[in-house]
């Protein structure tokens, strides 16, 4: 419906409720009911509910097949259509916030309650709530001299991202401009910042800067990031998310205030602040925007621009995963709590850095975690704080290595343990020495395959007579982005993709598969969230007898793939066939099997 048929107004809830009724969205028991409390709208905390956001408060149904509820998006994407007026999710990732920050003020986008999207030589498009008020665009459009291009946005996201976007650009000006600090004499205040940067003198607890630190933390939490990059370079330093295991650049700023935004973390991380020619690890508690408590691991490192800091956030939520959540399979998830039920032996995790290896290990230690039961941990460094296990840190500056810890351990009377990493012989001797007298012990490997793990304990200097003794199973484990499951598609199977990926064995293909497509639920990757790919393989007499001084990697294999365990590639294509995720993600995240 073109809004030239309307008057130039806001929207008003009574006659929003009687497009709704009109457009058939509205069953008609409940018409009556939510007339009567559109009467109550002039309360004073509902007068400023915009009238979508009130609408999508009383959870009504749609009468419309599915009957999916009237949320606050479906409500505005219906806006958008009857307006006639294209519809937009914001996506933060993908603003130049300084770029549109600058065309409008805070208080104009907030009298008016728009904000600027995109910024061109030719337009400005904004994003608004209100189809029906247009006194702002020809303002706008005489003042920008460029072309004013309207789209409807949830009316809560405007409101946010004003906030968000405003304030960290207020911030990041207030700095440039050295606020609060003195002036240097003969220069400018950006001059003036860089000098005082380099010389350590800008203060990390001014309000701005506290403020840009604030912000980062909220944004990472709500764009569901894994880790926070933050990259000084000569000029201008990048701040960088990692999110389903892929970066993306979310913001630049000039290189002497991210040093500054670096020193308000390490000080929040009970990190030596002076001290940037060294690595250092630390720690901080935040929380999300819901009020969950969220735990951040801090690591710097110096470079030739300053000092790099990644922040790996922790979900607490990790450690109460069932297996299926993590990517278990049934029959796996059967394997992996028969050989965690075992009251002695080694358990290994295998995989590169950030595969999941600790997520694994945390849920299922959290699982055991019983009264009855003494759980000690030796980590380096310790991932997540849980009040389940008895945890201890490695520091080397005080001589607690790996092995000293594990011989700690065996004096606390513990019935399981938890080794961060299996490094060397002497760690891995330790681990063997607690497995032989009457504990369960876990740890972690960096090796491609569940085989290789024997391998590598031989290569280190581990008996092979030890390894028959003591080693219980190994776990190879990789992290896949699913499939979006609001946008997925499906589509032929590539006969030939599909045999290379299951090679070389003979793998008859589902009749379709699922393929990304991207949407606005994903930010048009087509991808949301990870799961694991796991391989398991169990120590049985057989295959014992064939670790020695003459140890094949292959005989491993192929007495694995006899017993039953099935490759990376394999657990990859359970899930491809489920729809869960695409083989291009199988090829990109696991290694090629060894000979069978």
């Amino acid at each position: 419906m073109d809004d030239k048929a309307h008057p130039e107004q806001r929207l008003d809830l009574r006659q929003l409720i009687d497009w709704l009724i009109a457009d058939g969205l509205i069953e008609t028991a409940e018409i009556e009911g939510l007339k009567r409390l559109a009467l109550l709208h002039a309360s004073s905390r509902e007068r400023d509910l915009h009238p979508l956001v009130w609408i999508a408060e009383r959870h009504l149904n749609s009468s419309l097949p599915p009957h999916a509820e009237l949320g606050l998006e479906t409500l505005t994407q219906w806006l958008a259509q009857r307006a006639g007026l294209p519809y937009r999710r914001i996506d933060p990732l993908n603003i130049d916030v300084d770029a549109v920050t600058e065309v409008v003020p805070k208080a104009y986008a907030a009298r008016y309650r728009i904000l600027p999207l995109a910024v061109t030589d030719q337009e400005v498009e904004f994003a608004t709530a209100e189809p029906y008020e247009r006194e702002w665009e020809a303002d706008l459009g005489h003042v920008l001299r460029r072309g004013i291009r309207r789209v409807i946005a949830n009316p809560q996201d405007i409101l946010r991202y004003q906030d968000e976007f405003f304030g960290l650009t207020s911030s990041l000006r207030r700095a440039r401009k050295g606020e609060g600090m003195e002036p240097v004499a003969g220069i400018g205040n950006v001059e003036a910042l860089v000098q005082l940067g380099r010389s350590g003198k800008l203060d990390a607890n001014d309000s701005h800067i506290v403020s840009i630190v604030d912000w980062l933390l909220q944004y990472a939490f709500d764009q569901r990031a894994s880790d926070i990059h933050i990259e000084p370079r000569r000029d201008n330093g990048n701040i960088r998310f990692r999110i389903d295991g892929s970066l993306h650049t979310v913001y630049e700023m000039p290189t002497p205030i991210l040093g500054a935004v670096v020193a308000r973390i390490k000080a929040l991380g009970r990190m030596d602040v002076v001290d940037k020619r060294r690595p250092q690890d630390g720690r901080v508690k935040s929380k999300t925007p819901a009020g969950q408590e969220v735990e951040l691991r801090l690591s710097t490192m110096p470079t030739a621009f300053g000092e790099k800091l990644v922040m790996r956030i922790f979900d607490p939520q990790i450690v109460v995963r069932g297996l299926a959540e993590l990517g278990f399979s049934s029959s796996d998830a059967r394997q992996w709590r028969e050989m965690t039920a075992q009251t002695h032996g080694i358990i290994l995790v295998t995989g590169p850095t950030g595969s999941g290896k600790t997520t694994t290990l945390y849920s299922t230690l959290k699982s055991l975690a019983r009264p009855e039961i003494n759980i000690c941990t030796i980590e380096d460094p310790i991932e997540m704080i849980e009040p389940a296990f008895n945890q201890m840190q490695v520091n080397q500056a005080t001589g607690v290595d790996f092995a000293v810890g594990v011989k700690t351990l065996l004096r606390q009377d513990p019935d399981i343990i938890m080794v961060g990493e299996i490094r060397d012989l002497q760690t891995a001797g330790m681990a063997v020495q607690a497995a032989l007298t009457g504990h369960l012990v876990l740890s972690t490997l960096h090796t491609n395959d569940a085989a290789s793990a024997v391998t590598r304990l031989l290569d280190i200097g581990v008996p092979a007579y030890l390894i028959n003794a003591t080693l219980l199973g190994v776990v190879a484990q990789r992290l896949a982005r699913t499939l979006c499951p609001h946008c997925k598609q499906p589509q032929a199977v590539d006969a030939d993709a599909w045999q290379a990926m299951v090679a070389p064995w003979s793998v008859a293909p589902p009749e379709q598969v699922m393929a990304a497509s991207g949407c606005l639920e994903c930010r048009k990757t087509g991808y949301l969230g990870r799961a694991g790919l796991y391989e398991i393989l169990r120590f049985t007499p057989d295959l014992r007898k064939l670790i020695g001084s003459d140890t094949s990697l292959d005989a491993i294999r192929r007495q694995g793939y006899r017993q039953g365990t099935r490759s990376l590639r394999i657990s990859g294509a359970a899930k491809v066939r489920q729809g869960l995720i695409t083989i291009e993600e199988v090829m990109r995240v696991t290694p090629a099997p060894g000979e069978i």
